[in-house]
């Protein structure tokens, strides 16, 4: 199994890798104020897992997002999102994704993404992907509709798409 990506292919080791809480982020991109001004921020990635298999489309990934860890550096905002009039991080803590289907050149990861209690399918474009014999690290991209996931409040004032991104470094188990 060969991953390849920007002229370069690497061979990840078979088997399961953790991912990094402490070297792993989620951000966005979004804009407010009736899209006149842009937002950005993060989230941490709790826990999760990737099991590269061969073939590689048979990888599976699951990962765990911090819904109180979201920031963006104005803390009433930041509250307001946690709040349950967005994300209601006391009721749906995480957001998870699961990964079911890496491509074979290993550029598109398809899975699902659970918002509260609504799932979706999502695509996260992999931009970047370095392995070592103990470790992975990957960049992603994706594009998401807020409204999609049933978190609709502030309809016009709050953007309603975000430009994902998603930075992972996984040690192997």
């Amino acid at each position: 199994m060969r991953i390849e990506h920007d002229d370069t292919a690497v061979t990840p080791q078979l088997g399961r890798y953790e991912i990094d809480s402490a070297h792993s982020r989620v951000g966005f991109r979004t804009r407010h104020l009736f899209g006149i001004a842009p937002v950005r921020g993060t989230f941490t990635v709790r826990r999760g897992t990737v099991d590269i298999a061969e073939p590689i489309a048979e990888s599976r990934i699951h990962a765990e997002i911090d819904v109180a860890s979201f920031q963006t550096g104005n803390p009433q905002r930041d509250r307001r999102i946690r709040s349950a009039r967005f994300l209601d991080a006391r009721r749906h803590p995480v957001v998870t994704f699961t990964g079911s289907r890496v491509d074979t050149a290993g550029k598109m990861i398809d899975g699902t993404l659970t918002v509260g209690e609504v799932t979706r399918p999502v695509s996260l474009s992999v931009t970047e992907f370095q392995a070592t014999r103990q470790s992975l690290t990957a960049r992603a991209s994706a594009h998401i509709d807020r409204f999609d996931f049933g978190v609709t409040a502030s309809r016009g004032l709050a953007g309603r798409y975000l430009e994902m991104s998603v930075e992972v470094q996984c040690l192997r188990t």
